[in-house]
Parts: structure tokens; C-alpha cells; sequence
């Protein structure tokens, strides 16, 4: 099924279901006022809620039209997010750039840093930018919504823990990472609010696309208007969804409704080498400080500059019909203030 949160004035919206070609929704105010309200009580609402679409699938329930623009993220606030490193190739290209070298235990211990939940930018929201010395850069990611989630479960055990799936920007500011990651204590200034998809999917809506805990098709990013990224999902991960919820769940519980991110969808070149912009044939990237690293390993600099005001974002997934699954994310950077 697909569901969505509507804007109504209030900080966490209204819950509806959507139509699966996101043209129609309803309601599910019986069922639970909020998405946060339906996971929280994910075994009793669920199958409510699966009937329901059913129904607005049928079309033997009146709706309205779903207008992607009157949409929140999914969840417009959350108990948690965190957000993990799944490709390995995106971190080394990452690190590079500050010559710093991938240590061994990334590719068997997965990274994740926690993430500021408190509000998220609706996905046709501006992403203010204060200063644009920052380096503001967009990442495309998939995400995956947790219901409760025990301490210590294995991956196998919390493949059944994830209930929903998104898409995501995750939006960094890449000249204040290396002053904050100096300090020892991680992300917070660089990493302001992201904005996810304007729906959420549970897993079966993607048929044999999601298969080992990863959705097996290309994530589109284009930037002011041109193909930018087309990054397969499924291919070069070093970890998947499950993994990086059993990570997060290792030394503590996950509420439901805790999102977990798979971080920048990045793949390798066909030579095992960096990958190619889009424009070459390659799968092209999805955050700018890639193919800034690949210019300073073969031009000497790095020639893209970072998004400015003005600049515009595009993150939605296809299915193989060319059916957007999950809406677009679409956002233009703004001068803060």
C-alpha cells in the first residue's frame, strides 16, 4: 500500500491512503490520525489500512485527488532518524576528497550518525542555505520506516521489522563536515533537516524490485533540469536496509516509526574505477562532492560548485513501466532568512 501525510495546519498532518498511480487518496482518520498513530499500533492498523487501499484501488470509495504539493515527508516529524553509509563507494570517493583513507572495519561495521528528527522539509519545500560557503550538497538515498524494533535482533529479524520505504535528500553541508568531524563528535551543524518523498511504500508494492532487503532499481537525480544521477540501488552495496537496522538496534530498542537511512546511492564504474556522469553514459552520482573528487583525481580541481540559491534538486524512482512509485522530491535552494 501507499500512504502519505497531508498538510491540515497541524505539525504532524493528516494520514491518507494513496492510489498506486498517486493520483487519489483518502482519509484514514478512523484507522489512525497520523502516520506515527498507525505505527505505533502497526499489527492492529496495518491490515485496516491495506483494506482501505483496496478499496481506493477498486475505486469503491469516493476521494479526492492527491496533490504531491499539499504533502509533508511522510512523516513530518520522527522519534528517530539515523542514517547509515551502505556504499562503500561513496565513502571512499567522500573521503578522498579529504585524503583521508577508508579504515578496514567500513566495510564489515557499518557507518550511522543520528540524525536531527524534529522537523523534516516536506518534499516540495526550499532548502534555506545561510551562507553559501557551506557547500551545500544534496544526497539521494532510499530509507526504510521501522515499526518497534528489539534490542540485539539479527538482519534476517529485522528484514520483518521494516514496514515502510522512501525516498530521501538528505541534505549536507560539506564545508563545515571537516571542521565538525575534527572535533571527535560526529555530525550537527552539517547536517540540517532532509526532506523525504511525499509517499511511503511498504515493501510489496515494489514486486520482485525488492529483493535482500534493497530496491532494485535506479534512483533518479536530476539537477536544474538535467540528468545528474541514475545510481542502481541494488547494485554495490556493501550493506543493505536490514543490516543497517540491526546496527542501529544493537545496543538499544527502535521505537516504531524510527527511519533508517541507506545513505548516498552510489555505484562503481564499469572498470571498478569512479563512475561516469550520466551525459557519458555512465550511472552519473547522487550528491555533488562525487564528481567533485573524481574532477580533482583527473582534472587536479574539482570544477562543479556546490548547489547555491536558485540551484534545484529532483530525487523520484520509476517502476519498469515509468510509473513514479514513490512521488518526487523537488526542491530549489533559497537564501536563508
Amino acid at each position: 500500500m501507499k500512504l502519505a501525510t497531508l498538510k491540515n495546519g497541524t505539525r504532524d498532518g493528516k494520514l491518507v491512503v494513496v492510489s498506486k498511480d498517486l493520483t487519489r487518496c483518502h482519509p484514514a482518520d478512523d484507522i489512525a490520525p497520523t502516520l506515527q498513530a498507525a505505527l505505533d499500533d502497526w499489527a492492529a492498523s496495518a491490515p485496516r489500512l491495506e483494506a482501505l487501499y483496496a478499496k481506493v484501488e477498486q475505486q469503491r470509495i469516493e476521494c479526492q485527488p492527491f496533490n504531491q504539493a499539499e504533502a509533508h515527508s511522510p512523516l513530518p516529524r520522527a522519534y528517530q532518524w539515523a542514517d547509515g553509509s551502505a556504499y562503500i563507494n561513496h565513502v571512499e570517493l567522500v573521503r578522498k576528497a579529504r585524503d583521508a583513507k577508508v579504515p578496514e572495519s567500513f566495510y564489515s561495521d557499518p557507518l550511522m550518525y543520528q540524525g536531527g528528527s524534529d522537523g523534516f522539509l516536506a518534499p516540495r519545500e526550499d532548502i534555506p542555505l545561510g551562507d553559501p560557503s557551506w557547500g551545500c550538497d544534496m544526497e539521494g538515498e532510499v530509507a526504510c520506516i521501522t515499526d518497534d524494533v528489539p534490542m540485539g535482533v539479527s538482519p534476517a529479524e529485522a528484514a520483518d521489522h521494516i514496514k515502510l520505504l522512501m525516498l530521501v535528500n538528505d541534505v549536507s553541508l560539506r564545508g563545515l563536515i571537516p571542521g565538525e568531524l575534527a572535533k571527535g563528535f560526529g555530525f550537527f551543524q552539517s547536517k540540517p533537516a532532509s526532506a523525504f518523498s511525499p509517499v511511503a511504500v511498504t515493501p510489496d508494492e515494489l514486486g520482485d524490485a525488492w529483493q535482500d532487503c534493497l530496491i532494485h532499481l535506479p534512483l533518479i537525480v536530476d539537477f536544474n533540469g538535467e540528468p545528474f544521477g541514475r545510481a542502481q540501488v541494488g547494485q554495490d552495496a556493501t550493506f543493505n536496509l536490514a543490516d543497517l537496522v540491526a546496527h542501529a538496534a544493537k545496543t538499544r530498542k527502535l521505537a516504531a516509526g524510527t527511519i533508517i537511512g541507506s545513505g548516498t546511492i552510489s555505484n562503481e564504474g564499469g572498470d571498478g574505477g569512479p563512475g561516469k556522469p550520466v551525459s557519458e553514459g555512465g550511472a552519473g552520482y547522487s550528491c555533488i562532492a562525487e564528481i567533485r573528487t573524481i574532477e580533482m583525481i583527473y582534472d587536479g580541481e574539482a570544477s562543479t560548485p556546490f548547489m547555491q540559491a536558485g540551484n534545484r534538486v529532483r530525487v523520484t524512482m520509476e517502476d519498469a513501466q515509468g510509473n513514479s512509485i514513490f512521488g518526487v522530491i523537488d526542491q530549489t535552494v533559497v537564501k536563508a532568512g
